[in-house]
């Protein structure tokens, strides 16, 4: 595992900014796993949170640090997927067993899994729309940290992301949701480049 480089003290000079070929290169060839082809083993430890540490480097109007980080690992997999399966049969009562199965499997595959919850500050002045970029930076940003670290991983929500009565299972409060479950872990297999936008389709200039 590369070396995680320690972060400037509050306050420091620093520069702006640094061209890097090797960052650009990185971010060319930058791609999600599919959860199904992850598997262990996955960060751990001061790995881990190195990982997580790094990733809050994101933009976030006023600093209100609007989200925070659950983590799934071990056992704690097959319990949350307990609650997952409990909760999608309510939901389904005709479900075939093997969907509710499924369901109980959600965060098997990959070793560990980083739920990200978006924690707005409703009556701050800073828009709540903005805080809720700031969790879907923190998302990215985690993925790509990962992957800069040697980790595989991919950024998935599913149903039980909208779920209230999830959300309250694992403690979330008030306004917070799941802005995303992060799956990191091995890849078991190379990948294959997928579809990409065509940057003229999506390009405009303003003029009047």
């Amino acid at each position: 595992m590369p070396r995680f480089p320690a972060a400037p003290a509050f306050g420091a000079e620093m520069p702006s900014t640094g061209a890097s070929e090797e960052t650009l290169s990185f971010l060319a060839n930058r791609r999600s796993t599919p959860v199904r082809m992850l598997g262990a083993p996955g960060p751990s430890g001061e790995d881990l949170q190195s990982i997580l540490q790094l990733a809050m480097r994101v933009p976030d109007h006023r600093c209100l640090f609007p989200w925070r980080f659950l983590v799934f690992e071990g056992p704690a997999r097959q319990k949350a997927g307990d609650i997952f399966a409990a909760r999608f049969a309510t939901l389904n009562p005709d479900a075939a067993e093997k969907d509710v199965a499924c369901e109980q499997e959600r965060f098997n595959a990959a070793p560990v899994v980083v739920a990200v919850i978006s924690s707005p500050d409703h009556d701050h002045k800073t828009p709540v729309w903005e805080q809720e970029l700031s969790a879907g930076a923190l998302c990215y940003n985690l993925l790509l940290v990962a992957n800069a670290a040697g980790w595989a991983g991919n950024w998935v929500t599913h149903w039980m992301a909208f779920d209230s009565q999830i959300a309250a299972q694992f403690g979330l409060k008030g306004r917070e949701r799941f802005a995303g479950f992060i799956h990191l872990g091995t890849a078991k297999s190379n990948l294959k480049e997928r579809r990409r936008p065509l940057l003229d389709e999506r390009l405009g200039y303003w003029t009047s």
